[in-house]
């Protein structure tokens, strides 16, 4: 790997300005499409998950735990796993318990759901010391709905919003990344959103979490520094 190359200091001053509007471009660019996902159109949840947690079955409503939001990460672990996924392994290893502070403060629980049967993830996280709530939905369409389990012999193979018939090679089946947003209004509850592939990485932080969900960050900022050009769910998109 070369290093950058060594400049004087106004050489340095004038590439970061020009990197500097780059960057400006990239965060309105963000702004944009976060507002684009708040106003996503949302689909009816009509089929009753149960899944397996530490205190017995549990619905998707009681995933909620409460809160007004839910945010899935499809943990990759399937029955006949032996080992986690170490991508997977990784970004749960950096959860803090701040993180769930900070999204319950915005009305939104954080849940893991793997394919494994609940026996065997409890092993699993026990011996990492692990205190996320998981639960499996081995034995429900949760995964298949949500296309983070890819098995052939459930039709055509699909991912990420489109075919991929190469993507189990000589596999029956395999676990797949993901995140899931949900919203419950009264008895009723809604998928809002989901995530993908590369769109998964990066997301262990409670903003980038909040981010994905229907209602944003729920912030009211008292006195922004620049103009602020409000959009719904309450949060601000600032300029410059």
């Amino acid at each position: 790997m070369s290093l950058p190359d060594v400049v004087s200091r106004d050489e340095w001053l004038e590439a970061r300005r020009q990197l500097l509007a780059r960057e400006k471009e990239s965060t309105r660019a963000r702004d944009a499409l976060n507002a684009d996902r708040r106003r996503l159109p949302m689909v009816r949840i009509d089929q009753e998950y149960v899944f397996e947690g530490p205190d017995g079955p549990v619905t998707l409503a009681g995933l909620f735990d409460g809160k007004r939001q839910l945010v899935v990460q499809h943990v990759m672990y399937g029955p006949d796993w032996e080992h986690l996924c170490p991508g997977c392994t990784a970004s749960i290893n950096a959860m803090a318990p701040a993180m769930f502070d900070h999204l319950g403060t915005r009305d939104t629980t954080f849940v893991l759901v793997s394919r494994a049967p609940y026996d065997k993830i409890a092993a699993a996280a026990a011996e990492r010391g692990w205190s996320v709530p998981w639960y499996s939905s081995y034995g429900t369409d949760f995964n298949y709905d949500f296309q983070v389990t890819a098995d052939s012999s459930r039709g055509p193979v699909e991912y990420n919003y489109r075919p991929e018939p190469d993507l189990l090679g000589d596999e029956v089946s395999t676990e797949l990344p993901g995140y899931s947003c949900f919203l419950r209004e009264g008895e009723d509850i809604f998928h809002t959103y989901s995530t993908y592939g590369r769109g998964t990485e990066g997301t262990v932080a409670a903003y980038v979490l909040l981010d994905m969900t229907a209602l944003g960050r729920q912030e009211d900022w008292e006195e922004p520094k620049g103009r602020v050009e409000p959009v719904r769910g309450g949060d601000p998109t600032f300029t410059s």
